[in-house]
């Protein structure tokens, strides 16, 4: 056994965090004014340091070292997803107990030494967390699309808005062909219309599987790493509609059924039934958008209404997150303690705001049982449990030690979200809230003491300045996270935010509760009607601000930048003095950085991970070897690029299709393609239907896409770079002058760019290539060196 779990000296680590700034100013005033160093230092700098000193003291009594801790373990779980290669918890465990030993030893006078051996480790602790998630998962992923028979129960359904039917089926046999190595579990869509099939049914049926997709381009989202610890190891389709099983069959294969499976199972009957139900009363998007604020199934809203939303700058209200967890919890603390108090004598005898704090617990408890175990909304409900909790005992609700303590309980938990926006945009917005809350407040405190009474206007007008306030501070808060993970931002999402955060806060939230309350009694309609109303006038207003066609793409944003400005956020919130000015020149600097990096080189082709589509990047547009790029691939090359518009390809007649003469062969149709590729404009593709694309990059590199193996010996000669994506065996190149990528070199790269090798002045310029993967040893990342024919894994080769 291991001798130090991750929290071992926890109690060493916030006392430690929180003297950080105070004993380092102490010890540095010591030097300063108690050794000969003092009296060399100009009087100016002196009194510059004595006010530093004075600022880290004060600093230290407000306690907020704490907060720092979640960072820290932030930190070491993003190194270690960062890592080339696993370091496992064998030798991550010794490392831990000799920073927490050392730690624990930094006493007396080497006291101030003892955050030198903190900081390292809860940096050792995020990484042992990391590594621990991902030993517990082991989530097989699947190497090649594959279509088989399977048959397995199904974990969850979700209904979309075409009415197709999506299913997580926990998959127990695969069949004709039998899978060496199948996934635990796939997310399936049925687009054959059929009658939902319950959820704990064993279905079967013929289907087509692929491994999840990996990142569109170098650095942006993989969808693989999500799909590795949500334990989906495949996503696909069914062909036709899936079967269920005889009730015979049904109760032999759950006779070993745990009691946790038959509690999902519940949980996720009782979810489809509340939105059924709601969808039933409103109807329509209106009434998509009221089931995911409840159940958060997204999937029945349509498209268009996404899109409108998240052009508004209102796509998070469709999250199950803090403001909406905290208007329900809110309003049924305030009305039952507002009900107990009308009571005759129950104030003065029981302790009425507990217990409605109690039933509040309760309530937000039901709620995450219903909505499931999304980052936003776990966040969400652990932060109001302890604020809950927290009234108890009496003491501060909302305080920064607070969303420091939410954020441990769910790095400990899931370590892996801390790489995605939910986790990352949530904290945020909670950190800025709180911190803008706690400055608030104590302004109008002083305010008060200066004044003898207040207007009769001053709720209307807190009312109003706190939604104003909300919206602005949420929104700068966030605004880093969202340009790193989307590459985009509404314009005038504060107009949007400001206009509905009244809705959201007195119709919408409040109402839906209501609702919820009275649903087991049938009397849940006219509650429903008016929050129908509420999201009725929210889309309205999502419609309006999305008219001004106000989006900022912002491309993608430096690990650099980005570091500096998410850092000068934290020091902005957590410090309190003039300190806290350093986040602020932290922020500034890190956008001038950001503001930089978007003017540095930008690829000149790019190759989706499949290698079916390639694009050739020019100042203001793509040229793509397809007329109609897949949207799913094409939008993140447009807004990660900061491109928009598209040149489709110029397509010939193949050579079998022409007129009744008799077809071209491919040898003659190859001779041609030499012609060709000397007269292709720049900036754009020339395609022959089932043969060949061929292009022109700007700095004069000719590509050629191989879609006939019989053309791949002539092309590979013309060509600069060629790529042949097909399964089909290839022939051998006589020359070894291209670039040549094939089938087998992206399941191992993942999407490439090519850059100009800035290096090398020569002309025409060398080639820098950059793939998604440094390498495919990681455990979500493994699956692209498994071969089915050996089952084995290759040796890490096969990259350019």
């Amino acid at each position: 056994m291991y001798c130090a779990s991750p929290f071992i000296g926890s109690q060493v680590a916030v006392h430690a965090t929180d003297a950080l700034i105070m004993r380092a100013s102490r010890r540095l005033s010591l030097a300063l004014n108690g050794s000969p160093l003092g009296y060399r230092i100009p009087a100016a700098a002196a009194s510059i340091v004595r006010r530093l000193r004075a600022a880290a003291e004060e600093e230290a009594d407000f306690g907020h070292g704490f907060v720092l801790i979640p960072v820290l373990l932030t930190l070491g779980s993003l190194f270690w997803f960062a890592l080339p290669y696993d370091v496992g918890i064998a030798k991550l465990a010794p490392l831990l107990c000799v920073f927490g030993i050392s730690a624990l030893l930094c006493r007396g006078g080497f006291a101030p030494w003892r955050p030198i051996a903190v900081v390292p480790f809860a940096v050792v602790a995020g990484m042992l967390l990391a590594a621990a998630e991902t030993a517990r998962l082991g989530t097989v992923i699947l190497d090649d699309p594959v279509t088989t028979s399977i048959r397995g129960s199904v974990l969850s359904r979700e209904q979309d808005d075409k009415g197709r039917w999506r299913y997580l089926v926990e998959i127990e046999e695969t069949s004709r062909p039998r899978l060496r190595r199948p996934p635990a579990r796939a997310t399936l869509l049925a687009r054959s219309r059929h009658e939902g099939l319950p959820v704990g049914a064993i279905i079967e049926g013929k289907a087509r599987l692929s491994r999840p997709s990996g990142p569109a381009l170098p650095g942006l989202n993989d969808f693989a790493f999500d799909a590795f610890f949500k334990g989906v190891g495949a996503v696909g389709f069914f062909y036709g509609a899936p079967r269920q099983m005889p009730d015979a069959d049904v109760a032999s294969s759950r006779s070993d059924t745990s009691s946790l499976a038959q509690g999902k199972a519940f949980l996720a009957g009782v979810r489809e039934a509340v939105g059924d139900r709601i969808r039933t009363v409103v109807g329509g998007d209106t009434g998509a958008i009221a089931a995911a604020l409840i159940t958060a199934e997204e999937r029945a809203i349509s498209r268009d209404t996404v899109e409108t939303l998240r052009a508004a700058g209102l796509s998070h209200v469709l999250a199950i997150s803090g403001l909406n967890m905290v208007l329900a919890a809110g309003t049924f603390l305030v009305g039952a303690r507002t009900l107990l108090s009308l009571v005759p004598g129950l104030a003065e005898r029981l302790p009425v705001k507990k217990i409605a704090a109690a039933g509040a617990l309760v309530m937000v408890l039901l709620y995450i049982l219903i909505a499931g175990g999304a980052v936003s909304a776990l966040r969400s409900w652990i932060m109001i449990s302890i604020m809950l909790v927290a009234v108890f005992f009496d003491r501060v609700s909302i305080s920064l030690r607070n969303v420091a303590l939410a954020a441990i309980v769910i790095i400990a938990w899931t370590p892996s979200a801390v790489a995605g926006p939910g986790f990352q945009m949530s904290f945020a917005a909670t950190l800025a809230l709180v911190a803008g809350y706690a400055r608030w407040r104590e302004y109008r405190m002083r305010e008060r003491e200066s004044m003898t009474g207040g207007h009769r206007w001053e709720p209307a007008s807190n009312f109003a300045i706190g939604s104003v306030a909300t919206s602005l501070i949420g929104g700068l808060a966030t605004a880093v996270y969202a340009a790193a993970h989307f590459h985009r931002l509404p314009a005038y999402g504060l107009i949007a935010n400001v206009l509905a955060t009244p809705l959201i806060s007195i119709l919408i939230m409040p109402f839906g509760l209501f609702a919820m309350l009275l649903m087991p009694f049938g009397l849940e309609y006219y509650p429903l009607a008016v929050m129908g109303q509420g999201l009725d006038w929210m889309l309205a207003v999502a419609r309006y601000v999305a008219s001004f066609d106000g989006e900022w793409v912002t491309g993608r944003v430096g690990a650099t930048g980005f570091a500096l400005t998410a850092f000068g956020g934290i020091v902005l919130c957590v410090l309190r003095t003039r300190l806290a000015l350093f986040g602020a020149v932290l922020i500034v600097f890190g956008g001038t950085v950001i503001a930089w990096e978007r003017q540095a080189q930008r690829p000149s082709v790019v190759i989706s991970e499949d290698g079916q589509l390639v694009g050739l990047i020019a100042e203001d547009a793509i040229a793509t070897n397809r007329p109609r790029p897949p949207d799913f691939i094409f939008s993140q090359w447009q807004r990660a690029l900061a491109v928009r518009n598209h040149v489709a390809p110029v397509v010939e007649i193949s050579s079998a299709s022409a007129a009744k003469s008799e077809p071209r062969s491919h040898t003659e149709s190859a001779a041609n393609v030499a012609e060709i590729l000397s007269s292709v404009k720049a900036g754009g593709f020339l395609c022959r239907k089932g043969e060949w694309c061929v292009g022109r990059s700007h700095e004069g590199w000719t590509i050629a896409i191989v879609d006939a193996p019989e053309l791949f010996p002539s092309l590979c000669e013309a060509a600069d770079i060629v790529i042949a994506a097909t399964r089909r065996p290839l022939p051998a190149c006589r020359s070894s002058r291209a670039l040549i990528v094939t089938a087998e070199t992206l399941r191992r790269s993942g999407a490439i760019e090519i850059y100009v090798d800035e290096t090398q002045a020569v002309a025409p310029p060398r080639m820098r290539v950059a793939n998604s993967f440094a390498s495919t040893e990681r455990p979500w990342q493994r699956h692209r060196r498994y071969d089915w024919r050996s089952n084995d894994f290759h040796d890490e080769q096969g990259t350019l």
